[in-house]
């Protein structure tokens, strides 16, 4: 009886540690959205170019290091508004960029689909408590053939693989919104900063991929 009631107050204890990290990613999550947002709108406001984002993008992967390195001391929460600082303001360039070249409604269209496939997918490991971390290799394959073919495109610019190479980045930050999420669910994932930023970046490579492609095939042409 005694050893029974062991084994369950530490699977109550297990249970509250898991909600407690689930409930901080998802506030740090919104809250940082948030902030990268505002980033986006004033970088967009000054106009900046590409290579002002190529340097963003830079600052943000150096902060995102010192992120992993501190995850677990005070400093964490600042560095992570810098990184999502960063790169939400990287995000403002190409943001104009499709605002100029896109149809009206383009960046409104790609931020709902975003939406509506990160709270389905969360929502529905969450309810279900799915375990996806057989996900994680062949994410991870797909993640740097996705990476290589766009570093090999950029010497050849071909428009049909551009389009392929998004198309398949939909479904690996989608299949990386599940993999995280239950890693987050099962326990896995313990500490919420470095939780929210894999949501973060699953999120922000989602958007980004989904407006090339709506660009692509919405509007009037």
């Amino acid at each position: 009886m005694e050893q029974r009631s062991v084994y369950s107050a530490s699977g109550t204890r297990s249970a509250i540690e898991i909600n407690k990290v689930l409930k901080n990613t998802y506030l740090l999550l919104s809250m940082t959205l948030v902030f990268s947002a505002v980033c986006a709108w004033i970088t967009m406001g000054m106009n900046l170019g590409g290579f002002a984002r190529i340097g963003l993008m830079l600052a943000a992967f150096a902060s995102l290091f010192a992120v992993s390195k501190y995850a677990n001391s005070a400093a964490a929460l600042p560095l992570t508004f810098l990184f999502t600082g960063l790169m939400g303001a990287a995000l403002g360039p190409l943001i104009n960029y499709y605002l100029n070249v896109g149809y009206p409604g383009l960046i409104m269209e790609a931020f709902g689909t975003t939406a509506i496939i990160f709270v389905a997918l969360s929502g529905y490991v969450i309810t279900t408590k799915k375990d996806f971390s057989f996900l994680g290799g062949f994410l991870i394959v797909g993640l740097v053939f996705a990476i290589i073919a766009s570093i090999a495109n950029m010497f050849f610019a071909v428009p049909a693989v551009h389009l392929a190479i998004n198309a398949v980045i939909v479904f690996i930050f989608s299949g990386f919104i599940l993999y995280d999420t239950s890693r987050i669910v099962k326990g896995g994932e313990t500490n919420y900063v470095m939780a929210t930023v894999a949501l973060y970046l699953n999120i922000y490579n989602l958007f980004t991929s989904l407006l090339a492609l709506l660009n692509a095939f919405g509007g009037d042409d």
